[in-house]
């Protein structure tokens, strides 16, 4: 489920101070670690009746609608107040909250929610941490249909999906009424910067269910695992001084990956492109052009293949 996810990419919310922008789940909740102080410690042994921790926690597992209005925002999504408490609720978890990669337009278009009122429920409450977590895209399914939906899928089976939302740690799919989270490590074989350069919102996707946690309310996906690994046998098809042919993909600073295979690239370093002098890669080649570049090195373990230009002979061509 989305929600357990997401909650990942605040951190204490007890307290005035800033959550993180989404991020992948493990390590935002280690920053939330670092960052919040528990008060488990200090507190009574018998709670008080009016307790807005435990108000809380009946109100997440009742799943009741909450009307709440914004009252500020943070890189990371927008604060609420409720019950004495404040709330976060993240990026992801806005319905219609478009996609953005520059933190400058990102914050500004977070501004545009400010005393907005929502239709929420609670996703998380963490005490000890401080953390009271909200949704908006959990008011679309109730939690029995959740419950029921999560006893139907199966680790191991493959399902088709809609994406619904890309954050920099990975993308959620739409599996008929649940939720599931592709982490952009599982997303393809090959290096991905951020999800939106292989995927959009809305895309139909065929995706491999890799765990089901229905307790946590969490469905991990996978994009590349439905297919093999292009590296694990990459050094018998290619081999040091092999000419290859290929497509220009993304190209950076440093140098030019070049397309070899679905899912599989090769790096020519900025060293590697030409003589002479010039200023950027773009200045030698571009995305979308085919080139014929020599093969200088192959590490299927880490992943690398590293490729020239420069050494490629005046009409040579491409091996098969």
């Amino acid at each position: 489920m989305e929600e357990s996810f997401a909650a990942d990419e605040a951190t204490m919310v007890g307290a005035a101070v800033e959550a993180p922008p989404d991020a992948e789940p493990t390590s935002a909740r280690d920053e939330a670690a670092d960052a919040a102080q528990p008060h488990s410690a200090s507190l009574p042994t018998a709670l008080p009746p009016n307790d807005p921790w435990r108000t809380a926690q009946e109100t997440m597992e009742a799943d009741r609608l909450l009307r709440l209005r914004v009252v500020g925002h943070n890189k990371g999504g927008l604060l609420v107040y409720w019950n004495g408490l404040q709330g976060f609720v993240p990026a992801s978890q806005l319905i219609d909250f478009p996609q953005f990669h520059v933190p400058r337009e990102r914050l500004q278009a977070l501004a545009a929610w400010q005393d907005r009122e929502l239709s929420l429920k609670i996703i998380e409450v963490n005490r000890g941490n401080s953390r009271l977590i909200l949704s908006e895209r959990a008011t679309l399914v109730a939690a029995e249909q959740r419950e029921v939906l999560l006893l139907g899928v199966r680790q191991g089976e493959k399902r088709q999906g809609t994406v619904t939302n890309l954050t920099d740690f990975g993308a959620f799919v739409d599996l008929g009424g649940l939720e599931g989270l592709i982490h952009i490590s599982e997303i393809s074989w090959s290096r991905v910067t951020h999800p939106s350069t292989v995927l959009r919102p809305g895309q139909k996707v065929q995706v491999l269910v890799l765990s089901v946690d229905k307790s946590a309310e969490r469905v991990a996906l996978s994009m590349k695992r439905l297919h093999n690994d292009p590296w694990q046998d990459v050094e018998s098809r290619y081999r040091p001084d092999q000419l290859v042919r290929g497509v220009v993909g993304n190209v950076t600073t440093y140098g030019a990956f070049v397309i070899l295979e679905e899912e599989l690239e090769g790096l020519i370093h900025i060293s590697e492109l030409a003589e002479g002098m010039f200023m950027h890669p773009r200045d030698v080649v571009r995305t979308g052009q085919e080139v014929t570049a020599r093969v200088l090195s192959v590490d299927g373990r880490h992943k690398r293949l590293a490729l020239s230009l420069r050494a490629v002979g005046k009409g040579a061509a491409a091996e098969s």
